[in-house]
């Protein structure tokens, strides 16, 4: 039951982030913030998130869990409802700030359970559960967001997302376990030599080199996509059943991925879906006609599939109890740092060298992510 509470866990605390993205920047101008300031706004989510979740995942290795994850869940939740109340721009940003400190808690201590309560033999499993849900959220979020505010106003939004919150906050109450898994004597020499000897495991360099890449592209089409689709003479409508698409497959392959992870290793479906993924951006880059955008991005959203579930997995199987907190700050900064970085990246390289070369430039740090694999693979 633990397991399912986590998974709902993961659902509803995503969906914060989904439901508010595709609008927060209309948000933004409505309370007064220019184009440079909604910008910042929307970044400090990943500005924050970044760097905290690594100290907050050292924390989960030290006090468990389910205390993180309830306090995350409870920031998260007055946070939401906070945003309702901003009256100016830099009130919007103090509230974003905190809620990416609040969601610094968050992934890492859901991700830590999963890892905790899957068997050995199933993480790959496991994770495809992870995964889907945070697709899902993907999906919804995105999906019903503009038509909330359009309907009922901006802070009856923000009082969804909240009440949504508020429900997984009741729900990691009820959880069991989570406690610490060891005791650390020394906590200042033990955190310097866990990090170090994380960041030099090739397995893990593969896990957070291959989400960095993954994230960093989802950056890149969320910001170059919706530009490209409308210089087509599209509307933002083909956008959402572009992203639909890709999030529908996504949720698909978990499963299948997952078992095949468990089956064959961690490292073959992320090969593989290195490869699709690049495949595919560059697929993309060249359609010329809207029903082959949607077929990049479906062939898109099964690369996402094949990656997720198996480098999740490999941060489990690669770390002890007592570091696996760390393990999964990383993961998630990686995770976290691969949007902010490849949102305003690409978008430059999309600005001076035009969209469809900057959609062609992105698969580039896929490729350097399949360098480390296959690195890894060697090593093994």
């Amino acid at each position: 039951m633990s397991f399912v509470f986590v998974t709902i866990i993961t659902f509803f605390s995503s969906l914060d982030t989904t439901l508010l993205l595709p609008v927060m920047s209309l948000y933004a101008s409505e309370i007064g913030a220019s184009v440079s300031i909604a910008g910042l706004v929307i970044g400090l989510y990943s500005i924050t998130t970044t760097p905290v979740s690594v100290f907050f995942g050292r924390l989960i290795d030290k006090v468990g869990y389910k205390v993180p994850l309830v306090v995350g869940l409870l920031g998260d939740t007055i946070a939401i409802f906070l945003y309702s109340l901003c009256a100016n721009p830099w009130q919007l940003a103090l509230v974003r700030s905190w809620h990416g400190i609040s969601g610094a808690l968050i992934g890492p201590a859901t991700m830590s359970a999963i890892a905790a309560l899957a068997p050995v033999s199933g993480r790959g499993r496991s994770m495809s559960w992870y995964g889907m849900s945070l697709a899902f959220a993907t999906l919804v979020g995105f999906g019903s967001s503009g038509v909330i505010v359009s309907r009922l106003g901006y802070d009856k939004l923000f009082y969804l997302g909240s009440g949504l919150v508020a429900i997984a906050f009741f729900l990691g109450l009820s959880l069991r376990g989570g406690k610490k898994a060891s005791i650390v004597p020394n906590v200042s020499l033990q955190t310097r030599v866990k990090f170090s000897s994380l960041l030099k495991r090739k397995p893990l360099v593969a896990a957070y080199a291959s989400i960095f890449a993954q994230y960093f592209t989802f950056g890149s089409i969320v910001t170059l996509l919706p530009l490209r689709v409308r210089g087509m003479g599209l509307e933002a409508f083909h956008t959402g059943i572009i992203m639909a698409t890709f999030a529908v497959t996504f949720i698909i392959v978990q499963l299948p991925s997952g078992a095949i992870s468990d089956r064959f290793g961690r490292l073959a479906p992320t090969t593989a879906g290195l490869v699709l993924g690049m495949v595919s951006l560059v697929g993309l880059s060249f359609a010329p006609v809207f029903p082959l955008m949607v077929t990049a991005m479906a062939f898109y959203g099964i690369a996402y599939g094949l990656i997720f579930p198996s480098v999740s997995a490999l941060v489990a199987d690669h770390t002890q109890p007592g570091e696996r907190g760390t393990g999964t700050g990383i993961f998630h900064a990686m995770l976290t740092a691969g949007v902010a970085i490849g949102a305003p990246v690409m978008g430059w390289a999309g600005e001076r060298a035009g969209l469809q070369n900057g959609l062609r430039f992105t698969p580039l740090v896929m490729l350097l992510a399949l360098g480390a694999v296959l690195t890894a693979m060697r090593k093994r």
